[in-house]
């Protein structure tokens, strides 16, 4: 809902093995979205395939940024993103115009103890393609919760989502 997701997008969520992130592939999918998901081993891009991500990238094999770049040449209109760090990086220079990034979460810094992150020339990407960034921490949106677990809920119960 906050992300503003259409149908016949392109759609990256990173961290898409992750508790939320696998249901983020599958809303976007049945939103009708292309997905590229982001993981870090086979077994997981296995799992995200059946979960119905249309590309997958496990970042210890290839480069996010390479792969944006080269296969998606009209940029990324959403990203989902749960990483931050390169990841975020990678995103922001791949957005399509009129992109918009949701970031609800950094795991890639939290071992380090959330350094601040330093993002040389986001304003500018952001200011060219006319781009969006919005936080998500889930505590501020608690009164939708009911709302949305009986939405999640029923698509779990007619086999549209799937719990892995």
């Amino acid at each position: 809902e906050q992300a503003g997701m259409r149908s016949r997008k392109t759609v990256l969520v990173t961290a898409a093995a992750g508790g939320t992130g696998q249901f983020a592939v599958q809303l976007a999918r049945i939103a009708g979205n292309h997905v590229i998901a982001t993981c870090g081993n086979e077994e997981k891009a296995r799992l995200l395939r059946e979960l119905g991500a249309s590309r997958v990238v496990n970042y210890k094999k290839e480069d996010l940024g390479k792969v944006l770049k080269a296969e998606y040449p009209k940029g990324i209109d959403l990203v989902y993103d749960g990483v931050g760090g390169s990841m975020f990086e990678a995103a922001v220079s791949n957005l399509a115009v009129g992109g918009r990034i949701i970031v609800i979460g950094m795991i890639g810094g939290y071992t380090k103890g959330w350094p601040k992150s330093k993002h040389e020339g986001v304003n500018e990407l952001l200011l060219f393609k006319s781009a969006t960034v919005q936080g998500f921490f889930l505590l501020h949106y608690a009164r939708h919760f009911k709302r949305h677990l009986n939405k999640l809920s029923h698509l779990s119960r007619t086999g549209q989502l799937k719990v892995a």
